[in-house]
């Protein structure tokens, strides 16, 4: 007998429906015959779904089964099918009598005992089983959970192949998961869970550049000795960001969903990411990809921060590989597999060291670095991605008295309230729009939004002159003016916003104190 059982496969962030086609009873040796571009979780899938029907109470087919994952021309990867092929061979046998079995979406692990285990994807899957319609979605625990988040849809959870199987024949009736109460049920990280800046000492100019940064998402790179609390200030930029709007959230759960950091426990479900890969992190992992291509780091960091400490360290050809997604916003990856697009609108936070021993221009320790070698450790960092960064910041090292002082500072608490007020008035400005914030206006915004007079226009082009500025890096100070603007409040770019702006290209000149 035939049986066939909807399920899905993921392709990048989306995900694609899969028919699980189950027929039995076919002549020949006693035998379960896998086919549709299974890799090798998916082949594994037999052994464990003969031991869960077994230790369930039913009955493993006795007769040659074949097993088809349509569409043939997809891969599959991972334990999504072991739940529809267990049911799907209930069905063919006959031990399980439900109607209209191929209007449910349904994916899930399952142990050896019967019982089910989350898998990555949900959020992919229920939006799936939205666009096309279908009556519900089963799927085992916290991926349940996860998959209700996403209004339209019938979010079911099946904590055991027992209970799913009497659920669709209708012995026992499921409570249907509400949207508000996943939101609740699911693990939040809390405002009193984040590091907060009142712990960081002195660093006001720096306090003032990551307020300005992440006032209009502008990336930025701090330049300072080891010791002067460029990563502390780093690690605090979540605590001052705006909570992400209802659609950025399910955006950001979405790339978590599909790597599968949701159901490891890795992901909070009201903070935005915080991403710091290690600097021998490779082009694929930061950029994403594999054999069935997948999110990477800068997906993963999506309206979030991107935080690459020691930048000079990492590798040339993965650094240059951020050109392009931070321009756009997104990346495209192409392999044998498919090509699939990927969301990577991040804030880039990066810091780095003066000089290859970390001294240069430290009033207290000696650099012992010749010219040539600065140089050759600065030529690491290339024009292009250098122009890409809106804001280049010093991190002096702190004086004893600094270190001393008991004097907190200014909380995140504050901070965050200016910045969310700068946010609103963005958020006004670029209404009717997709952009939302200064830092992604584009050209045309750009001379609406950040005109200047004569006067301002004129100290630009000295500042140009002298700096040796790039076309890239004019729009970019004329966007972090903008950004000062409106956290003073002001309608128009003055005087003192462009300066303070101009000022914030450290990289530029010639010497850095």
């Amino acid at each position: 007998m035939l049986a066939t059982i909807s399920s899905a496969a993921l392709h990048g962030i989306d995900a694609e429906i899969v028919h699980v086609e189950v027929n039995t009873g076919e002549a020949g040796e006693p035998k379960l015959i896998l086919v549709g571009l299974p890799d090798a979780a998916v082949k594994e899938s037999d052994d464990r779904v003969f031991s869960a029907l077994s230790n369930s109470g039913f009955k493993p087919p006795r007769t040659r089964t074949t097993i088809n994952l349509a569409p043939g021309n997809l891969r599959k990867e991972g334990p999504f099918y072991d739940l529809p092929i267990a049911l799907g061979i209930l069905a063919a046998t006959r031990q399980l009598q439900a109607d209209g079995l191929g209007e449910w979406l349904i994916a899930g692990e399952l142990s050896l005992s019967g019982a089910t285990r989350p898998v990555r994807g949900a959020l992919a899957m229920a939006r799936l089983a939205r666009k096309l319609g279908k009556r519900g979605l089963l799927l085992p625990g916290i991926s349940a959970e996860e998959a209700a988040l996403v209004e339209g849809v019938a979010t079911y959870r099946v904590d055991s192949l027992d209970r799913a199987v009497r659920f669709l024949s209708g012995e026992i009736e499921l409570p249907r998961l509400k949207h508000a109460d996943s939101r609740r049920r699911l693990p939040r990280a809390g405002s009193e869970g984040l590091a907060d800046f009142s712990e960081i000492k002195g660093q006001h100019a720096l306090r003032r550049a990551v307020e300005v940064a992440v006032a209009g998402n502008h990336n930025l790179l701090m330049i300072g000795p080891p010791g002067s609390g460029k990563s502390m200030v780093a690690k605090r930029i979540p605590s001052i960001m705006p909570a992400p709007t209802p659609e950025e959230h399910l955006e950001i759960l979405s790339i978590h969903s599909a790597a599968g950091r949701t159901i490891s426990g890795e992901m909070t479900w009201d903070a935005r990411p915080f991403r710091s890969p290690h600097h021998t992190v490779s082009d694929v992992a930061l950029l994403g990809g594999g054999t069935i291509p997948g999110p990477g780091e800068i997906s993963l960091a999506h309206h979030g921060v991107l935080f690459l400490d020691e930048l000079p360290e990492f590798k040339r050809s993965a650094l240059e590989v951020l050109r392009q997604p931070m321009e756009d916003g997104d990346v495209t990856i192409s392999r044998s597999a498919g090509k699939i697009t990927l969301p990577c609108a991040f804030m880039l936070v990066a810091a780095m060291n003066p000089c290859p021993c970390g001294y240069l221009g430290d009033p207290k320790h000696e650099c012992r670095c010749g010219p040539a070698q600065i140089q050759r450790y600065r030529a690491r960092i290339s024009g292009p991605l250098l122009d890409r960064i809106d804001l280049h910041i010093e991190a002096p090292s702190l004086s004893l008295v600094e270190l001393r002082s008991d004097k907190p500072g200014e909380s995140s608490a504050p901070m965050r309230e200016r910045i969310q007020t700068s946010r609103a008035r963005q958020h006004a400005r670029f209404a009717g729009t997709k952009i939302t914030s200064n830092a992604r206006m584009t050209h045309a915004q750009i001379r609406r939004h950040c005109a200047i007079d004569s006067t301002l226009g004129d100290l630009l082009q000295q500042a140009m002159e002298q700096l040796s500025l790039s076309a890239r890096a004019y729009d970019r100070i004329l966007k972090v003016a903008r950004t000062i603007a409106d956290l003073a409040a002001a309608e128009r770019i003055e005087a003192p916003h462009l300066l303070e702006a101009i000022q914030y290209r450290s990289l530029d000149r010639t010497v850095f104190y």
